[in-house]
């Protein structure tokens, strides 16, 4: 590999990591990364004088992200049910120190909350509290005065933490509840199940239209308990079916699986005040793909229809 090509190389992830957080798609940032790598390679082939080809590259990634994330808002409000951003494998045990950054800055629930913001926003705050790039830094890159981009960190990190816990809970404690929550899940515990709830827990559910999902987020211990065991029961039909639990976007996690081991479906846990204060199910096929082989979800459940009748 060339010189250049193993620059581009090492630059590669931090882009991936601006881009997924800007979009909340493991598909579209990697599009985006793609082509910020080709201008990056056209600048430098073309003898352009890049003093930091790492802040070359983050400005080419974060101005595409806002471009690709305006255009993706469209289709968002087209999209059937609930949004919910691609979830990632992820696994820090083996590196503890990396922990906070990715349960907090990669986190299902901080990645909802960003919707909310507007795209220069969220490109504002990732890049200043994410990557600690200097206010000057960030007002070259999004092409606004420093003035303007302390004003869009001010008013996002408001709006974010308006919508975190207030109370945060240890690796140890997080770890435990997705253990104790997973077990009484696959035993069908309903009494411990609720014990491991919040109060207001919420159940968010996106399968895009692609396959049977909650039209609209369940709300509250009882509610949420109840349609996580009849998940399950239905699951279970399903010959061979199983519940992997794994860390999701920094956060514990679950993969859904059939017999062939092909995905059906990802939770992830978002746990606060040492309880689990919401759960989201991606099951859109097209949210999957990235994490290996997907089942035919609707022929399962023909299938399994079908032995039950026999």
């Amino acid at each position: 590999m060339s010189e250049t090509g193993q620059l581009l190389e090492e630059l590669r992830p931090t882009a991936f990591a601006i881009a997924y957080r800007m979009l909340g798609s493991v598909a579209e940032a990697e599009d985006v990364v793609q082509e910020a790598l080709l201008r990056v390679l056209g600048a430098l082939e073309a003898g352009e004088p890049i003093e930091s080809p790492r802040a070359y590259l983050a400005t080419v990634t974060t101005r595409l992200a806002i471009d690709s994330l305006r255009s993706a808002r469209v289709r968002r409000e087209q999209y059937v049910g609930e949004w919910l951003p691609e979830p990632l494998l992820t696994d820090t045990r083996d590196d503890p120190a990396s922990q906070a950054e990715m349960a907090d800055s990669l986190s299902l629930a901080l990645l909802v909350l960003l919707e909310s913001l507007s795209a220069e926003q969220r490109a504002v705050l990732l890049l200043r509290d994410v990557f600690d790039y200097g206010y000057d830094e960030i007002a070259r890159i999004v092409g606004k005065s420093e003035v303007n981009v302390r004003q869009l960190a001010s008013r996002a990190r408001s709006h974010v933490e308006q919508g975190r816990p207030r109370f945060q809970t240890s690796r140890e404690q997080r770890d435990e509840l997705g253990r104790r929550f997973f077990a009484a899940v696959q035993q069908g515990d309903l009494a411990g199940l609720e014990a491991l709830l919040a109060h207001d827990v919420q159940l968010t559910g996106d399968g895009g239209g692609k396959v049977p999902a909650l039209t609209r987020p369940l709300r509250g211990r009882s509610r949420v308990a109840r349609a996580l065991l009849a998940w399950t029961r239905v699951g279970s039909r399903i010959p061979g079916a199983s519940i992997r639990p794994v860390e999701v976007n920094g956060a514990p996690g679950a993969l859904l699986l059939d017999g062939e081991e092909r995905l059906i479906g990802v939770w992830a846990l978002d746990i606060a005040g040492g309880e689990i204060a919401a759960l989201r199910s991606v099951v859109n096929p097209e949210k999957l793909a990235h994490l290996g082989p997907v089942a035919d979800v609707r022929a399962l459940l023909r299938a399994s229809a079908q032995a039950r009748e026999v």
